[in-house]
């Protein structure tokens, strides 16, 4: 799953930029080969924390991704958000 990131530090609207921007990462193959599903992943998770942009490039990724890849991004996206309850 990767390393667990707590916003309770930053404010809404940071952690969405934050969780945007490795998001925006993701999806063009910043540090890695890119990953559509880790990228609607992290867009949905800034997008629960109130980000429009997040929600909307979410939304455009999503157009690209098969069922079987979008289920599975909201899977992690779930499984991420639990861990930090």
């Amino acid at each position: 799953m990767g390393k667990l990131i707590k916003c309770g530090a930053m404010s809404p609207s940071q952690g969405a930029d934050y969780f945007t921007i490795l998001g925006m990462g993701a999806s063009v193959g910043r540090e890695a080969a890119p990953d559509r599903v880790t990228a609607h992943k992290w867009f949905n998770i800034a997008a629960a924390y109130g980000s429009s942009e997040a929600a909307a490039l979410r939304a455009e990724l999503a157009r690209e991704m098969t069922r079987e890849e979008r289920a599975a991004a909201q899977r992690l996206a779930r499984e991420y958000l639990g861990a930090l309850s």
